[in-house]
């Protein structure tokens, strides 16, 4: 179907709505301790942190605004990038994230899930789960949801549906708690013991990368682009209202938990792994219902966000197959089913692999590869404006050619960052990136000595 065949009925809210659903998941709720310790527990280079991050995050969708509605297609990156450069470097996207970024997305998450398990039963009983067990903790629910997914995925969307409502609960106790009833001093200076320039400057880099994972999911408004009215105006506003709004959401929740909980708290709870601060916010503010009314919800809410991203992930594959550039089991579905049988598999094998690098490692990890390739979809806007001059964008993203050239220098920062201050994740991911074009062009041999 063309882009002109789709109604246009989603308005400025509901462009706000869908964008705000996605983003707001589990992130919000542990991120901030990666953020706190790769600052040194400076509260305002924190805060500062999550700033920055909303305004690259900011630029990120206004890049996207324009390559959305010009180019309003299934497949989203992978399109952007073979339009630019060919189908070779978006196969290497498209693998990557099956190699790394996607699937590490799913190794994420599943830890998360058992750390929250970790921090409940470390607050509830005084003695939390150890580090195999939650592993294989994190390995059981990959392959709980995968077969949920595969045997019904009707049940699986409704689900989403009720935990977009219930991962709000937590957030909102802890907000609104913190906020109104915290009686800690908060301290928002900058300065960090003498350190020099590059060294904050590295510092912040590196937590800027972090709040990423929270800010994951800009890029979804773009698959309904041919569905919004009056996209030039509805698009790009829908995009800088909810990224404007979220900033301001988890700057608000971050300085709520600091109002509560005093640095060195938060220290010892992290060293402890009690990364989910809102819990013992909520415990010191409301007592024990409103910590075990967090806990709950909290659970609930990334356990939905696990099932969320095994449900979308291996349909991205599935056109990755059908489109001949991944394996070709991966297009097969289940004849009772109707689900992509071997690509959910794959994506669930992939993803348990990757468990042995743990939370931190694997936010670098999913950082990196997002970092490389959304540096060469922004370098692709370029590209596309020489060679696609007359192409209908409703959308023109702003203060070009500058704005985009700051975007490019930007990540090209934060990659240096990332490679400076966790060096073993980035050159795995750099190897990664680099064995997919070998890979391309054997599965092109394949193809052609079998046709």
């Amino acid at each position: 179907m063309q882009n002109d065949d789709l109604k246009r009925e989603i308005n400025l809210f509901g462009g706000i709505s869908i964008l705000s659903g996605i983003i707001v998941g589990s992130g919000i709720f542990f991120v901030g301790s990666y953020v706190f310790m790769r600052t040194e527990y400076s509260i305002g280079l924190s805060l500062l942190a999550w700033l920055i991050g909303g305004l690259i995050t900011l630029f990120y969708v206004l890049i996207y605004a324009e390559l959305g509605t010009m180019l309003p297609k299934a497949g989203g990156y992978y399109i952007y990038l073979k339009e630019a450069y060919g189908k070779p470097i978006a196969f290497m996207s498209g693998f990557t994230n099956f190699l790394l970024a996607s699937s590490g997305s799913i190794a994420a998450l599943a830890i998360a899930f058992s750390l929250v398990l970790h921090n409940i039963l470390i607050v509830t009983i005084g003695t939390g789960i150890p580090y195999l067990l939650q592993l294989m903790i994190a390995a059981f629910m990959i392959v709980l949801l995968s077969v949920f997914n595969f045997l019904n995925v009707k049940i699986s969307t409704n689900l989403l549906k009720v935990f977009f409502f219930l991962k709000a609960i937590p957030i909102l106790i802890v907000l609104v708690s913190g906020l109104f009833f915290g009686t800690q001093t908060v301290d928002l200076s900058l300065s960090l013991n003498g350190a020099s320039i590059f060294s904050v400057l590295s510092m912040i880099g590196f937590a800027v990368i972090a709040t990423f994972w929270a800010y994951e999911g800009w890029t979804n408004l773009n698959n309904v682009a041919g569905e919004i009215k009056n996209p030039s105006r509805n698009l790009p506003l829908s995009l800088i209202i909810s990224i404007v709004a979220i900033t301001l959401l988890y700057v608000l929740y971050n300085y709520s938990l600091v109002n509560v909980l005093s640095i060195p708290e938060i220290q010892g709870l992290i060293a402890n792994d009690e990364i989910y601060l809102g819990i013992p916010a909520a415990m010191q503010v409301m007592g024990s219902v409103g910590m075990y009314l967090v806990m709950g919800t909290m659970l609930i809410s990334i356990f939905g966000a696990l099932n969320a991203t095994i449900m979308a992930f291996p349909r991205v594959y599935y056109a990755m197959s059908k489109d001949g550039v991944l394996f070709e089991k991966f297009q097969v579905l289940h004849p009772k089913y109707k689900t992509p049988t071997y690509a959910i598999i794959g994506s669930g094998l992939v993803a348990i692999a990757l468990l042995v690098f743990g939370l931190n490692d694997l936010i670098s990890l999913v950082a990196f590869a997002g970092l490389v390739f959304n540096t060469l979809i922004f370098i692709g806007l370029f590209i596309l404006r020489r060679r696609l001059p007359d192409i209908k964008r409703p959308y023109k993203v702003w203060f070009y050619p500058y704005l985009p050239a700051l975007t490019i220098v930007i990540t090209l920062f934060l990659l240096l960052a990332l490679f400076i201050e966790s060096i073993i994740p980035s050159l795995i991911g750099s190897a990664i990136v680099l064995t997919t074009l070998p890979i391309y062009y054997l599965i092109e041999a394949y193809k052609k000595k079998n046709t």
